[in-house]
């Protein structure tokens, strides 16, 4: 670890990020709850892709509160950008899932991952469904609202239960034949639009599959770190790369290792990634 950042200095910066993301949370979906639709001012931003007034609000929030305690700290969100530096940076999605969000399809989440380096060493996610907060630090195992959590033990296909993630930026008829694959061997899939809140679905064991062929850094680090530290196995190009460009994210339960060996392999990664 980065000497400037020492297990206390991780310690604070996780206990603030966890305060922030509860906060921003509940203010997000209040906000929802008592806004008509129509007054959401939806701008498109691409397929698949949108900004509302919730989102611009909810990052300024996540950034004053930590950069006011943490003001060496780098950030890179989604809405407004930046970029990752020497010094530890914040990487947050202020609303994963923002279709899901403005439909009022509760499965969204607040996504604040703390890089130093090349590493992940803190995530927390703010789960709407469950107004619960998921957080992990590195070395320290996961944990929701404080209890620790673990990925599923399950080791027969036909008893798991797989959550895939697909944008328009990528094939859909890779995404079809993986589905059919999955599906002739027994597994049932879901598709749900947040992959934040998909990653703490394979951390708390009720998922034994996230995949999605493309994301952005804020998207997933924070809660490739939670499932990561759950027990599941994450597999996922070098945050450097992934700050820059994005890229695939598998985690799954360990002992379906077998099964999904052809994921990694269409994707393009491996276990040493």
């Amino acid at each position: 670890m980065n000497a400037a950042f020492d297990a206390a200095a991780i310690r604070a910066r996780a206990e603030a990020a966890i305060a922030v993301a509860l906060e921003v949370g509940r203010e997000t979906a209040r906000f929802r709850r008592e806004s008509d639709p129509g007054t959401l001012a939806v701008q498109s931003k691409g397929l698949q892709d949108f900004v509302t007034i919730a989102d611009g609000r909810a990052e300024q929030a996540i950034r004053q509160g930590l950069i006011s305690r943490f003001p060496d700290d780098t950030f890179m969100g989604e809405e407004s950008g930046g970029q990752s530096e020497g010094a530890g940076t914040w990487v947050v999605d202020p609303i994963d899932g923002t279709t899901n969000y403005i439909r009022g399809f509760r499965y969204w989440g607040v996504s604040i991952a703390f890089v130093v380096g090349d590493k992940i060493e803190i995530g927390v996610v703010y789960d709407a469904a469950e107004d619960k907060v998921f957080h992990a630090v590195r070395g320290g195992g996961a944990f929701k609202d404080g209890l620790p959590i673990h990925a599923a033990t399950t080791a027969d296909p036909a008893s798991a239960l797989i959550i895939l993630g697909h944008s328009r930026k990528t094939s859909f008829d890779e995404y079809l034949a993986l589905s059919r694959r999955l599906h002739e061997r027994g597994m049932d899939y879901r598709r749900m639009g947040a992959a934040a809140i998909d990653l703490v679905r394979v951390a708390e064991g009720a998922a034994d599959l996230c995949y999605e062929r493309h994301l952005n850094a804020w998207d997933m680090l924070a809660g490739a770190l939670i499932a990561e530290e759950a027990g599941a196995t994450v597999v996922m190009p070098p945050v450097g790369r992934l700050l820059a460009d994005g890229g695939p994210v598998v985690a799954h339960a360990p002992g379906l290792a077998g099964e999904f060996a052809f994921i990694l392999e269409s994707a393009g990664l491996t276990l040493a990634s």
